[in-house]
C-alpha cells in the first residue's frame, strides 16, 4: 500500500503541530412528517457533502457545496502569513497534499440547515439547505477545527479546535459560543452521554511527526479522555490511557484513543488507538481495559508505522442499535468487518480501500463505511457481515452522519 502522508513541509510548517480527526450520533430524530432522514457524506477534499438515502438503496437525494465562501475565506488567508502557513502546512501534512474543506457534519433538528466543521478555514459555518447560503460562521481558536458531536436534543454543537487544545460548544440554530473547555493535545472526537449530562473529548496527540516507534511515544503529548459537565464545562474527570494499557501489559502500545462508541447502557466504552489493527473494550465501573481484540493484518500493510495516514491503522467504530455487534473500519488493512461483541469473533472481511469512518443506518440494520480511498460509501448488512452495496460520492469522503432535510430537498450545490 502506498504511503499517505507527504513528508515535504517547509522548515517553518513542520514545526507546526497539527492533526486529524477523527466520530458521535445524529440529533434525535425529528417526527415532523414534513422531514426526511437522509445521511450526510462529507467529501473531504472536494468541499462538498453528498446527501444520501439512510436506508434501502442508500441513493443521491443532493449535494451541498460546504465552501460557498471560499473566495473570501482565501482572501483573508493569503493577507495573513501565519494563517498561510497553517493553511499549507494543513494541506501538506494532514491533508496528504490536499485541502480539508468538510470533517463534521449535522443537520438541524428542523433540516432547515447543516452545521459543518471546515478545518483549513479553521470555523464552523451553518448553512441554510434552502438557499446554500452560510446563516452563520464561527472561527475556532488557533488554526484547525476538528471533529464535532451534537447534543442529544439537537440544540448544540462541540467542536474540537485542534491547535488551540480546547473545544467550542455552540448554539447550533445561532452559532453563539455557550461554552468551552480545555483538553489534551489535539482533541478529536467528542461525544455526548445519551442523557446530555457529559461530554467525552479524545485528545490524541501529534500524529503528523514520524517520531512513531514506540520508545518515541512520549514525544506524541499529552493524550486523554477529559470528561466535562455538559451544563457547567467543568471538568468532571480525566481518563488517562496509559497507565490502564500498561496495567494488562501493552506498555508498547499508543494511548491515543482514536474513534470510540459506548455500549447502549453506557456501561462499556469501545475504542481504538494509534496504531493498532483492533480495538479495545473499556468498564467504566473497574476503570480498567477488559478485553483486547486484535483483528486480521492484512499482507500488504507495510510495518513502516510512518506509512499510516496521520498514525491511524483502524480508524471507524460503530455498534448495532442493540449492542450486539461492532463494526470497524480496518483503514490501512484496506477492509471492514461486524465483530461480534459477546465474543469478539470477526465476520467476513470486507474489502474496502481506506475506509475512515464507520456508522449506523436510518433502521440500524447495516453498518455504513466511507471508502476515502475509492470515493465510495460502503454498506454492511450487521447480520450477516456480508457487503450489499456501493454508491459513489465526491472526492475523499471521511464523516458520514445522519440527519434530516426537507421532505422535498434535492440540493443546494453541484
Amino acid at each position: 500500500m502506498a504511503a499517505f502522508r507527504t513528508r515535504h513541509l517547509c522548515a517553518v510548517a513542520a514545526a507546526l503541530v497539527l492533526t486529524v480527526t477523527a466520530p458521535a450520533t445524529a440529533a434525535m430524530a425529528a417526527s415532523d412528517a414534513s422531514l426526511r432522514e437522509v445521511m450526510f457524506v462529507g467529501n473531504n477534499w472536494e468541499g462538498t457533502a453528498d446527501v444520501i438515502k439512510s436506508t434501502g438503496d442508500f441513493a443521491k437525494v443532493g449535494r451541498i457545496n460546504v465552501i460557498p465562501d471560499k473566495d473570501a475565506r482565501m482572501a483573508e488567508i493569503n493577507a495573513d502569513p501565519i494563517k498561510w502557513i497553517y493553511f499549507m502546512a494543513i494541506r501538506n501534512g494532514v491533508g496528504e497534499g490536499h485541502d480539508q474543506f468538510v470533517d463534521d457534519m449535522y443537520s438541524t433538528p428542523d433540516g432547515s440547515s447543516v452545521v459543518v466543521s471546515r478545518p483549513s478555514f479553521a470555523d464552523v459555518v451553518s448553512i441554510n439547505l434552502s438557499t446554500g447560503a452560510i446563516n452563520w460562521r464561527f472561527p475556532v481558536s488557533g488554526y484547525r477545527s476538528d471533529h464535532m458531536a451534537v447534543s442529544p436534543d439537537g440544540t448544540r454543537v462541540a467542536v474540537s479546535a485542534s491547535t488551540a487544545n480546547t473545544v467550542h460548544v455552540l448554539d447550533i440554530n445561532t452559532g453563539k459560543q455557550v461554552g468551552s473547555f480545555a483538553t489534551g493535545d489535539k482533541p478529536h472526537e467528542n461525544i455526548f452521554t445519551k442523557d446530555g449530562k457529559y461530554i467525552y473529548n479524545m485528545a490524541i496527540g501529534d500524529v503528523n511527526t514520524d517520531l512513531d516507534a514506540p520508545w518515541l511515544d512520549w514525544t506524541k503529548g499529552d493524550r486523554r479522555i477529559t470528561v466535562v459537565d455538559a451544563t457547567t464545562y467543568k471538568q468532571v474527570k480525566v481518563i488517562d490511557m496509559r497507565s490502564r494499557l500498561d496495567a494488562i501489559g501493552l506498555t508498547d502500545y499508543s494511548d491515543a484513543v482514536r474513534p470510540a462508541v459506548f455500549s447502549p447502557d453506557e456501561s462499556k466504552l469501545y475504542f481504538q488507538v494509534s496504531f493498532f489493527n483492533g480495538f479495545f473494550e473499556y468498564d467504566l465501573a473497574t476503570d480498567r481495559i477488559t478485553r483486547t481484540k486484535t483483528l486480521p493484518k492484512n499482507a500488504a500493510t507495510s510495518d513502516d508505522r510512518t506509512t499510516y495516514v496521520n498514525d491511524s491503522r483502524h480508524h471507524g467504530l460503530s455498534m448495532s442499535p442493540d449492542g450486539g455487534k461492532l463494526c470497524v473500519a480496518g483503514t490501512m488493512d484496506d477492509y471492514a468487518t461486524v465483530v461480534d461483541r459477546g465474543t469478539l469473533q470477526e465476520g467476513p472481511l470486507v474489502t474496502a480501500s481506506k475506509p475512515y469512518w464507520a456508522t449506523v443506518s436510518g433502521d440500524g440494520k447495516d453498518c455504513v463505511i466511507s471508502e476515502s480511498g475509492a470515493d465510495q460509501v460502503t454498506v454492511i448488512d450487521f447480520a450477516t457481515g456480508q457487503k450489499v452495496l456501493s454508491v459513489p460520492v465526491g472526492d475523499h469522503p471521511q464523516r458520514v452522519r445522519l440527519g434530516h432535510v426537507a421532505a422535498n430537498w434535492t440540493g443546494t450545490g453541484s
